[in-house]
């Protein structure tokens, strides 16, 4: 019989997980702000030793087969990108959370991760693809973030999958979201957007990881990037992609074509460019050292 839980419960989960370092919360508050450039990414990394000989690692590593080395952070960060560094920097601190396994939802080692990268990549690529003013960076960023409850309120949901997915076929949950909600009373956005709070994450990533299943409800001023990732999201699961047994158990708000204009062909790109850009960011994600991810 599964626990009910709520946000004191959810509190005391939280308090057990890591903070992010200051120089993370740093980035995520500086990649946010739109007049922000590389310098500013620069500054922040170079206050951190441990995260600079990450970077510096991960630069030189053979994911990147370069022919000379690089030894100045300025030009490592130059060539790997904003993304990168955040991605560096987030599932450093992070990897107890990113590489937990999901038994709640039968998903295995590193399938949070792995799916939140997917949908980094494809949020990304819909902001893009669609022209959209968003900050291409900031909606990878977001949906890097964007599941991060799940590993909060796993435990809590373990035994129940195959009854989950009897109950969605049977129509007697509508979507997995309701599934947890009323059998431990807590759905994973709300767990996550609780762990933003804590961490203190700026306000465009906590809409996200809030409102990321139901985009509509998110605050006007944020919703075309809280979409971005709900199309991200659904399309690293149509991928295959997906956390375990939840994949596609999630219904795709279609009113998204109101903030973003994705045509056919554009969607195409999309899942092409998460596949190829999947292969070479785990390939240099995994240069940290962490066998895992």
């Amino acid at each position: 019989m599964t626990e009910k839980i709520d946000r004191e419960e959810i509190q005391k989960v939280i308090k057990s997980v890591p903070l992010l370092s200051a120089s993370a919360a740093q980035l995520l508050r500086t990649t946010t702000d739109p007049d922000h450039d590389l310098m500013d990414i620069v500054k922040v990394v170079k206050t951190d030793a441990t995260l600079t000989a990450r970077v510096l690692k991960v630069v030189n590593s053979a994911a990147f087969g370069l022919i000379n080395e690089i030894s100045s952070l300025d030009r490592a960060i130059s060539y790997l990108g904003e993304r990168l560094i955040v991605g560096i920097a987030i599932g450093d601190c992070a990897a107890q959370l990113f590489d937990k396994e999901l038994k709640g939802y039968e998903g295995e080692h590193g399938a949070l991760w792995r799916h939140d990268l997917r949908t980094a990549i494809a949020s990304r690529e819909v902001v893009v693809q669609s022209n959209s003013d968003i900050n291409p960076d900031l909606a990878f960023t977001a949906g890097l973030l964007h599941d991060i409850g799940k590993a909060l309120i796993s435990d809590y949901l373990q035994g129940t999958a195959g009854e989950v997915l009897e109950k969605i076929e049977s129509e007697e949950f509508d979507d997995y979201l309701s599934a947890e909600e009323e059998l431990i009373g807590f759905d994973h956005p709300r767990a996550g957007y609780e762990l933003a709070l804590a961490w203190k994450l700026p306000e465009a990533i906590a809409e996200v990881i809030r409102f990321h299943h139901t985009p509509a409800d998110a605050r006007e001023e944020f919703q075309e990037l809280v979409y971005a990732v709900h199309l991200g999201d659904n399309i690293a699961m149509m991928g295959g992609g997906g956390t375990g047994a939840d994949s596609m158990r999630y219904k795709l708000d279609t009113n998204y074509t109101r903030l973003i204009d994705l045509q056919p062909d554009a969607l195409a790109k999309v899942m092409l460019t998460v596949n190829e850009e999947f292969i070479k960011l785990e390939r240099s994600f995994s240069a940290t050292g962490d066998s895992n991810r």
